[in-house]
């Protein structure tokens, strides 16, 4: 694991207070829209961020936002989820549990969407490492990490996901077949952790101003659009609150804003 040291953090930092305080929350897609907004917000409540995405200058670059903001020193992960092997999220999971001593969550925010393409043009292999960076992935790194969150007294899971009407449209791919299978991989193991310390949540963001949603919708005014701050809040309330009950099903971000005090 990689962490990225600037001359800003030289020097003892305070002890971290927030909602999140103490905990190591994974981040993957963590320099893209949501990744980085949800990063941000764990950081400011107090969480230990491993920051984990395909490329390393963004994530130097959020680590920096968030140390600039006297955030918790972050662990930068490199990992491109679409050639990624089963052993590289073990060796992932070896990685955190030596260096930072336990895992809290994880929030799935990655995701691949190369825009609006007919399936019979799709090439093969890209077709499969959709697939892969957007359902076997997520899945994957959660079965690595599954015993080192079950040690946990509260572990929180957070898969976000899409509007199943929305991904289920023509042209959407991949990115559409393997995001309408999410829900059911959330309400599957869901129901497997429900008698566990391991809460499982699904996310629903309203539509955000994204580089990803810009693929699908180019002609919308993305000004119009909300940032993915709110969701982001949404989610960091999700993981600091034990105590409500929304598990298992998918959440609209306004659901759980409510639920989770946000």
């Amino acid at each position: 694991m990689t962490a990225v040291a600037t001359p800003a953090t030289a020097g003892a930092a305070p002890a971290p207070s927030g909602a999140l305080a103490g905990r190591v929350v994974i981040v993957t897609g963590a320099a893209g829209g949501l990744g980085r907004a949800t990063s941000i917000a764990a950081a400011r409540q107090g969480a230990t961020l491993v920051l984990l995405g395909r490329k390393i200058r963004p994530l130097e670059q959020l680590y920096d936002a968030i140390v600039g903001e006297g955030g918790a020193q972050p662990a930068i992960y490199p990992l491109d989820l679409e050639g990624a092997t089963a052993q590289d999220y073990e060796d992932l999971a070896d990685a955190i549990g030596r260096q930072c001593g336990r895992l809290d969550a994880i929030v799935h925010a990655a995701a691949r969407f190369d825009g609006l393409t007919p399936l019979a043009h799709v090439a093969p292999d890209a077709f499969l490492r959709a697939l892969h960076a957007n359902l076997s992935a997520p899945w994957l790194l959660t079965r690595a990490c599954l015993p080192m969150l079950a040690t946990r007294a509260d572990a929180a899971i957070v898969f976000v996901v899409d509007d199943a009407a929305e991904v289920a449209r023509p042209y959407r791919g991949a990115y559409g077949i393997a995001k309408s299978a999410l829900p059911a991989l959330v309400a599957m193991l869901h129901a497997e952790t429900d008698r566990t310390t391991v809460r499982v949540h699904g996310v629903l963001p309203t539509p955000m101003a994204t580089r990803l949603r810009a693929r699908a919708y180019f002609a919308e005014d993305s000004g119009r659009l909300p940032s993915p701050d709110h969701c982001a809040d949404a989610i960091v309330g999700i993981l600091a609150d034990n105590a409500h009950a929304l598990r298992g099903g998918v959440l609209s971000v306004v659901d759980a804003s409510r639920s989770a005090g946000a």
